[in-house]
């Protein structure tokens, strides 16, 4: 299905970011959009109603968030069936990522109408261009687990990427996920930005051993920008069933373990997977 996005002017779904600290951050075309649509749904009507305030706007605010977006996105295709211009908002930065918004979206899309997301306010990207790390690749993960084995099994499958990893991260977590970091990763280069655009923005820069000793009285919301592995290993000794084994002993599934050997070694799947059986 091809989407032009300006081909039309009713029946759209705008997915609109607002600022994550400074009001200032919001763009003029989202402050116009806000002032165009026929609604809001938004993740927190208090918090939407205040950013609203600021920008002198009156407008209908419909509560979505996780526990509600299965019933609110039939009530959302119904009415752009009536030619609605709806606008999605989250409390702070762009929906969908790490915040509410996909499922709704989603149907949108699968009932044939479009979904348009501005550019705008989002904590990952900044945190990353002031981390002083390498700013490409990277790999955004959002949120790793709260529980302590799911966490670390999560880690165990990044821990041999080379591209930069971005995380979430919340105050009362972050000791103990560098904690799991260190463990699985271990002592990389990280930058912990806090506080992102708002009065007391933070970045710590450092290993994740000399980020430890500074985190335990921090409060706000902070990204985690951590350095790839760099260290290239050579395989080349191991044979293709030493070879998936050692990935499938890191927790990956046997056919997660077999594509990562066949782009290792450039090999087709199916060859590493014959030679992988012939072997076991």
């Amino acid at each position: 299905m091809r989407q032009k996005s300006y081909a039309q002017e009713e029946s759209i779904l705008y997915l609109i970011p607002t600022p994550i600290g400074n009001m200032e951050d919001i763009t003029l075309r989202a402050v116009h959009l806000l002032e165009q649509v026929d609604f809001i749904l938004c993740e927190d009507t208090r918090v939407t109603r205040e950013l609203l305030n600021y920008l002198h706007i009156k407008k209908r605010l419909i509560h979505c968030d996780d526990h509600n977006e299965e019933q609110v996105k039939q009530m959302v295709v119904e009415r752009l069936k009536d030619k609605a211009i709806i606008g999605l908002v989250t409390d702070r930065g762009t929906p969908i990522i790490s915040d509410p918004g996909y499922r709704v979206s989603r149907y949108v899309i699968e009932s044939g109408f479009p979904v348009v997301s501005l550019p705008g306010a989002t904590a990952f990207v900044p945190a990353l261009t002031m981390s002083g790390l390498s700013p490409a690749p990277f790999l955004f993960y959002g949120f790793l687990n709260s529980k302590k084995g799911k966490r670390e099994q999560e880690l165990t499958t990044l821990k041999n990427y080379p591209c930069t990893l971005i995380f979430y991260e919340s105050p009362h977590r972050i000791e103990d996920t560098l904690h799991s970091l260190l463990e699985i990763l271990g002592d990389r280069k990280v930058a912990l930005c806090r506080e992102i655009s708002k009065k007391y923005e933070e970045v710590i820069r450092g290993t994740i051993t000399e980020v430890l000793t500074v985190v335990s009285d921090l409060k706000g919301e902070m990204v985690l920008v951590i350095d790839g592995n760099h260290e290239q290993e050579d395989f080349s000794m191991l044979s293709i069933l030493e070879h998936v084994n050692l990935y499938i002993e890191d927790g990956f599934t046997e056919k997660e373990a077999i594509k990562k050997v066949a782009l290792e070694r450039d090999l087709p799947k199916s060859v590493v997977y014959r030679e992988y059986h012939i072997q076991k």
